[in-house]
């Protein structure tokens, strides 16, 4: 992965999503190896979006491999407004070498890779958010000692996670349900992608709408927010008709017994989730959030230094 971008993980082989994962247990198991992996290294940060994980993770990533992160918010460079997205990555290429985004529309990461020769790295967007479902399947992998033949089921919208983490489970060998309700599956196209992706592999993945047939014998009962950011106006639309998707304990019934329970956070308690689940033991959603920073580290080394251990 030297020196390209991170745009999706439907961009990587089977073989490089492996590299990834092994590249990110190494580091968290050994972080001192790494401490200078980065050292005199610069990654900007462009967030059109408020952040918690994504911006400790990659700015702490970035410390702890002794570079350096700068924060670019959106009364910084107002992405796209103030300047056009070519220039900004063409002023930006020149001073850092790495950037990372995290936006509302998909285009501008793809106008910043286009537009940039340092690496890309898609930190979430309208349409995918593959950080974060690196760090899933780490998480499950350190929860159930393998994924091959695992089965997901993603229960609420057919969103940027939920695409992301389809894209994950046809290269890590885990079959995904995305169970949403009708007119909010995911993107046809993504879809295709994904069952494309996974026809090598032997993964199913499913779009289904009933949310107690989703869950039956998963072994991941995944969740994220009704209305993500951009969607305010249809909240109240929307929180009546994904109800019937809440993730309770009635719900989390109908999985297998050693279910665990994923949500990217931040978590909205009493929608989405109830808080007897994501405060159950079967929760491994903190852990799944401290994931972050080892996955974005296995990124940044892979993109900046190789995939080979240091």
């Amino acid at each position: 992965m030297y020196g390209k971008d991170f745009i999706s993980l439907h961009d990587l082989t089977v073989e490089q999503v492996d590299s990834l994962f092994d590249l990110a247990i190494r580091i968290k198991a050994n972080p001192g190896r790494y401490l200078s992996a980065l050292s005199q290294k610069t990654m900007a940060m462009i967030f059109e979006k408020p952040s918690l994980r994504t911006r400790v993770s990659f700015e702490t990533a970035m410390t702890q491999f002794g570079g350096h992160a700068i924060y670019l918010g959106p009364s910084d460079i107002s992405l796209g407004k103030r300047e056009s997205v070519p220039d900004i990555a063409r002023t930006l290429d020149r001073m850092v070498e790495v950037i990372m985004a995290r936006t509302f529309s998909h285009e501008s990461i793809v106008q910043l890779a286009e537009n940039a020769d340092a690496p890309v790295i898609n930190a979430l967007s309208d349409k995918l958010h593959p950080c974060q479902a690196l760090a899933d399947y780490l998480t499950i992998f350190e929860r159930k000692g393998r994924l091959e033949g695992l089965t997901l089921a993603f229960i609420g919208d057919g969103n940027n996670v939920a695409n992301s983490l389809m894209f994950g489970g046809a290269k890590t060998g885990v079959n995904v349900r995305v169970v949403c309700p009708e007119g909010y599956e995911p993107d046809e196209v993504i879809v295709e992608q994904a069952r494309t992706d996974a026809a090598a592999t032997g993964v199913k993945i499913e779009v289904v709408h009933d949310p107690f047939e989703g869950a039956n014998g998963a072994d991941i009962v995944y969740t994220d927010v009704w209305a993500s950011m951009g969607q305010e106006a249809e909240k109240q639309e929307r929180e009546e008709i994904f109800r019937p998707y809440q993730v309770n304990s009635q719900l989390m019934a109908k999985a297998d017994a050693d279910a665990i329970f994923m949500h990217c956070l931040p978590a909205h308690r009493g929608d989405e989730v109830t808080d007897e689940v994501v405060d159950s033991w079967q929760s491994v959603v903190f852990d799944e959030a401290g994931n972050r920073l080892h996955a974005q580290k296995a990124i940044l080394h892979a993109l900046l230094v190789g995939d080979e251990s240091i």
